[in-house]
């Protein structure tokens, strides 16, 4: 992954990249790991969220652990330039968040326990970076796709903002807004630690355990 990324401000519409009207490179169509399409519509019955937390490498990794979880995706979502690259994402010049798509069971799982996940396991008081990461791809954000999702991705961080201030951080800085535009990353990035178990983890978390009680 990029190191070091001094793009912090988050780039205008208007002033963002022209990306191109297709994407450049080809997507696997299953997860590796899961053994389930990754690009394919949502099946019935299931949900989808877009979460990021930073390098998606890690991000990804953890929530194909997760219980109930269909299938999982790295991407770039958040942003204004249609079918970016890696590179174009890196500049800050796109406007995205690198993110991971996390399709899930809600009868297997539910929506505040993979919330639960997302908050443990990176700092959301960061703003444009996650530890040394920084730079406006690395912000931390949730992009939900239902209602129900947008008021329990609220309301779990105002149970969760009270907890980790009095630790000695600030103010949550996540990003939750509706599912827009998003992007599959190249191929490669897909199930990336599986490949490379010896890779780059970015998990600059708090230590601060959700509220039990949520």
């Amino acid at each position: 992954m990029s190191f070091f990324k001094r793009n912090t401000a988050l780039v205008e519409p208007s002033a963002a990249l022209p990306g191109r009207p297709e994407p450049g490179y080809a997507v696997p169509a299953d997860n590796i790991v899961l053994g389930t399409p990754q690009t394919a519509p949502v099946p019935d019955g299931f949900e989808e969220v877009w979460f990021g937390t930073g390098c998606f490498w890690g991000t990804e990794e953890i929530f194909w652990q997760q219980p109930g979880v269909y299938t999982t995706a790295v991407g770039y979502a958040g942003g204004y330039s249609p079918n970016p690259t890696y590179e174009e994402v890196c500049t800050g010049g796109t406007g995205h968040t690198e993110a991971v798509r996390v399709v899930y069971d809600p009868t297997k799982t539910t929506f505040t326990d993979l919330l639960k996940v997302f908050w443990e396991t990176h700092d959301p008081t960061q703003g444009m970076r996650q530890g040394n990461d920084l730079g406006s791809q690395y912000r931390s954000a949730i992009y939900y796709t239902t209602e129900e999702q947008r008021a329990e991705a609220e309301r779990t961080r105002d149970l969760y903002a009270p907890v980790i201030k009095p630790r000695g951080y600030g103010d949550i800085t996540t990003e939750i807004a509706p599912l827009d535009s998003f992007y599959y990353a190249e191929g490669y990035h897909q199930q990336y630690l599986a490949k490379n178990p010896n890779g780059y983890r970015c998990h600059s978390n708090t230590g601060v355990p959700f509220p039990a009680e949520a």
